[in-house]
């Protein structure tokens, strides 16, 4: 069983319920999405081959039981499932980021999945799988990233068409450089919203660079 990953690097979770926590990122090659925003596009092609063991021997090196499955989109590798797997038989404590876009059903349950539905603004709304919500724990965690006062209003239509709140953790995020955090932020408060605002840390901590 091996992987084409792009990167392997240890950097403080810039996101989602661990923000600010040492992780080792498992990034893998390629992406059937193209988000107008992705910022991880270089991994939409090369990458090395890797066997898994010799990826969990890699990381070994890093004093940190938290590790996150990124991509691009790491559900496009079918071999994923079993790298989640063996991660998860090592102890680690696992997060999978995935775009919502491919079936979480056969994921690990002792893995958080970070499900990322898609917004209108960026421009893979249509690839939304919501059947994936059948598939969440109360572990697991929904991803909005929003792109103007449209997708805010899209993504709350989400929420109470799929009654998301409070029975999911929701994650709204500003598009980087696209919508100023205080603008969602308020949006947020004026609503009540029962969701958690958050912003890319690592940005904010090393600007838009690879393996940070």
């Amino acid at each position: 069983m091996r992987l084409r990953i792009t990167e392997i690097f240890f950097s403080l979770q810039g996101e989602t319920a661990t923000v600010g926590i040492p992780t080792i990122f498992i990034r893998l090659t390629g992406c059937p999405l193209r988000c107008q925003y992705c910022d991880t596009a270089y991994a939409f092609n090369g990458g090395t081959f890797w066997n898994i063991d010799d990826i969990l021997q890699e990381i070994t090196k890093y004093k940190t039981r938290y590790v996150t499955v990124t991509g691009g989109e790491p559900l496009t590798q079918p071999d994923c499932i079993h790298l989640l797997n063996k991660l998860c038989d090592q102890n680690y404590i696992v997060s999978l980021e995935t775009s919502g876009a491919l079936s979480v059903q056969n994921v690990d349950p002792r893995v958080v999945k970070i499900l990322d539905i898609k917004t209108p603004g960026s421009q893979e709304s249509s690839r939304n799988d919501f059947r994936n919500l059948d598939y969440l724990t109360e572990q697991d965690q929904i991803k909005f990233v929003i792109c103007d006062r449209d997708d805010y209003i899209w993504a709350k239509d989400i929420l109470n068409q799929y009654q998301l709140v409070p029975a999911k953790k929701v994650l709204f995020s500003p598009s980087h450089q696209q919508l100023s955090a205080d603008k969602l932020a308020q949006w947020i408060l004026d609503d009540g919203l029962p969701v958690r605002f958050q912003i890319q840390l690592h940005k904010y901590i090393w600007g838009d660079v690879p393996g940070r």
